[in-house]
């Protein structure tokens, strides 16, 4: 039986072993760590029916939901909690999302554009002023850039970005010392507790001041919830666009052709971030689920109280759906890929993910024409061993 997650071993392709799993039955058993198993669904259609079917629940704290790699200290950590909207289902999953989903609308989103191009621009200023070369990408635009806007957005203090960037990196790392993921867990709870805090006491123009006056005004205020809520919203809103910048960056210079096809057309550039969202698709575990009754996906009933993995990877690696899924190619028009999550769970701030990933692309090649990697491919410190890939280090010069 296939052990999941299963390493991706090259940073330009899914694991082969989810080409077989798919061939043999796009819905199969798998061991996850700890040695529980559940059922992996490999095909883009069947994965697209879990994540729209409401008998599949994403309450974390069920005691069959399949987190991988974690150990009972940690379950215990998502039984006591509150769920964050990731984790909700039903009508209080629509409530907690009706209550944000203005935050993200494409009048707001083009409204932010303007600062976030100054953004990039700032720190691509201070990438071509560097008197050292290389310059690592990771620190000098990838991360930085998506958490600062993010903070801007949120209210979040920059000047703290060391501190959630260091516990968010311990916390999606699998091999990390569990000790070391519960107390980056907690401080970080336990900083967003006081910003919360603060926030109702001084409110400010921004989201986390918005849903708190909101909620004390109506009388619906939960301070253990806002912070599940704070808790997500940062952690997922520059880990997983820093870990795209770098990887979309390494696979436009590993494939020139299509790069230069952005730069001669940059409207393109919405159509390849599209197929690099699908092709590395770098998040795998968001869209676990566990059967709340006895559902049939394709030819196999998924009992009541069954995990289930979506494998996002292997479901935008489905021939039957894209043609030749180990090409890059911008052309294809992938917008049907599931990287972003499918059905009521998908990402809430997608959008705002694209809008950074476009201005990011277009700047960075506009700017510096003579972009290239300082380090073979083969030789770029990638994530394997995190449950959001990307690349911890990318040298690169000009």
């Amino acid at each position: 039986m296939t052990e999941f997650p299963v390493e991706r071993r090259c940073p330009f392709a899914a694991p082969p072993e989810y080409d077989r799993l798919r061939e043999q039955a796009p819905v199969s058993r798998v061991r996850l760590g700890g040695g529980t198993e559940a059922w992996f669904v490999s095909g883009h259609r069947e994965g697209r029916a879990v994540l729209a079917d409401p008998r599949f629940s994403s309450d974390r704290r069920h005691v069959n939901f399949p987190l991988v790699n974690a150990d009972e200290v940690t379950r215990e950590r998502f039984r006591s909690q509150p769920p964050s909207m990731i984790g909700m289902d039903g009508a209080e999953h629509t409530a907690a999302r009706r209550a944000l989903i203005g935050e993200f609308t494409v009048k707001r989103l083009a409204a932010l554009r303007p600062r976030i191009q100054e953004i990039v621009d700032g720190f691509v200023d201070d990438m071509l002023a560097a008197e050292e070369h290389p310059v690592d990408l990771v620190r000098a635009l990838s991360l930085p850039v998506p958490s600062l806007v993010i903070c801007e957005l949120l209210g979040v203090p920059y000047t703290d970005h060391d501190f959630f960037q260091r516990r968010t990196s311990a916390l999606v790392r699998r091999s990390e010392d569990p000790q070391v993921r519960q107390r980056s867990f907690d401080e970080l709870r336990d900083y967003l507790g006081e910003l919360i805090d603060r926030k109702a006491a001084e409110p400010g123009n921004d989201l986390f001041s918005r849903q708190v006056t909101r909620a004390l005004a109506d009388g619906t205020f939960d301070r253990d919830a806002t912070v599940s809520m704070a808790f997500l919203l940062l952690v997922a809103g520059h880990e997983t666009t820093a870990n795209m910048i770098s990887l979309g960056v390494v696979g436009l210079l590993d494939h020139p052709d299509q790069l230069a096809a952005v730069r001669a057309d940059p409207a393109k550039t919405p159509l390849a971030v599209e197929e690099l969202l699908r092709y590395f698709t770098i998040v795998e575990t968001a869209t676990s689920r566990v059967a709340t009754e006895d559902v049939t996906i394709g030819d196999v009933t998924i009992h009541a109280g069954e995990g289930v993995v979506v494998s996002g990877l292997a479901a935008d690696w489905d021939p039957a759906v894209f043609d030749h899924p180990d090409r890059l190619d911008i052309d294809r028009g992938a917008r049907h890929h599931i990287a972003f999550g499918f059905g009521p769970h998908q990402c809430l701030g997608q959008n705002l993910a694209r809008v950074e990933l476009q201005v990011v692309f277009d700047t960075l090649f506009r700017r510096i024409p003579t972009l290239r990697l300082a380090t073979p491919v083969d030789d770029v410190p990638f994530k394997t061993d995190s449950g959001v890939y990307g690349a911890w280090r990318l040298p690169v010069t000009w």
